[in-house]
């Protein structure tokens, strides 16, 4: 009889947990346990570890986090509980039954002012609360050596809150938008990154232990947020113009990385990963929710 693999997906309803599970290509033998702010309070520690007990969990995939860049300047305890303390809750969760825990952080560790693609072993330099309180959360999820870290950064989807369906309702609603072309990096599709997570679940029941790093994935190809916007009228048809300014003429509280590209080789070579260009991706989402 084959082993039956269980796969916990906390923060299940946010965007990338969403995706996840609906994956069509997801691992055989594998059960999935979803949970969210309704079903388990990750902020409990005690609440996490007699889940984990129960459940056993050979995987967890942590996709729940602080992610109000701005409202983190306001609220750092807050930030740091959700991106530093649930990490390692969960982090002792996976110890606890054995497993291995897939944590997702952000290309805001980096101070952005490089000029290369960055690489995972490049000095982290986090310039706001959100930056400072997901590295924090990356250094508890490591002291594990089985875990693994993938940062990301732009990440969208047909789910949940983001910066495409932003410019989709606004470009609707007003004749103009004014968007910052001076940060340039690679918007995610949530879509790819859940796929490339499953492609990495199989190899780690394949050889649990071996791949425990920190790693980079986004889509292929760079633009700035101002040709991101663009691109996302183009393909909706949409006739909003879209005004390029600045980062000092939008005023915000946390200071954003002008320079987030990050280098993918390792994940690519890791794990036989095959990563679409943003505008194929990007073209797949909008389709995706205009049909809904």
């Amino acid at each position: 009889m084959l082993n039956m693999y269980t796969i916990w997906i906390a923060g299940s309803k946010g965007q990338l947990g969403t995706e996840i599970f609906l994956q069509k290509e997801k691992p055989e033998d594998c059960r999935f346990l979803l949970t969210d702010i309704d079903e388990l309070d990750l902020t409990n520690e005690k609440a996490v570890l007699d889940f984990a007990k129960k459940e056993n969990p050979d995987i967890i995939i942590n996709c729940a986090g602080y992610t109000a860049v701005d409202k983190a300047e306001e609220e750092p305890d807050q930030a740091f509980l959700l991106n530093c303390i649930v990490p390692a809750y969960l982090s002792k969760a996976a110890e606890l039954s054995g497993g291995t825990l897939i944590h997702i952080s952000t290309d805001y560790v980096f101070d952005g002012k490089g000029n290369q693609p960055y690489l995972e072993d490049d000095i982290p330099n986090p310039q706001s609360v959100y930056g400072k309180s997901k590295l924090a959360g990356e250094k508890e999820v490591l002291k594990n050596k089985n875990n693994l870290v993938i940062r990301t950064s732009w990440l969208y989807s047909a789910h949940g809150n983001n910066f495409v369906k932003t410019m989709l309702r606004l470009g609707k609603e007003k004749e103009e938008v004014r968007v910052v072309s001076d940060q340039v990096g690679s918007p995610t599709s949530a879509t790819d990154l859940a796929e490339a997570i499953l492609r990495i679940v199989l190899k780690l029941i394949s050889e649990p232990g071996k791949f425990g790093s920190i790693y980079h994935y986004t889509n292929e190809g760079v633009c700035s947020w101002y040709e991101f916007a663009q691109k996302i009228m183009e393909l909706a048809g949409l006739s909003c113009k879209v005004c390029p300014i600045a980062s000092e003429e939008y005023p915000v509280s946390a200071k954003r990385p002008a320079y987030s590209i990050m280098n993918k080789n390792k994940i690519i070579q890791t794990f036989g990963i095959s990563i679409n260009h943003w505008t194929q991706s990007l073209t797949r989402c909008i389709q995706i929710i205009e049909n809904t």
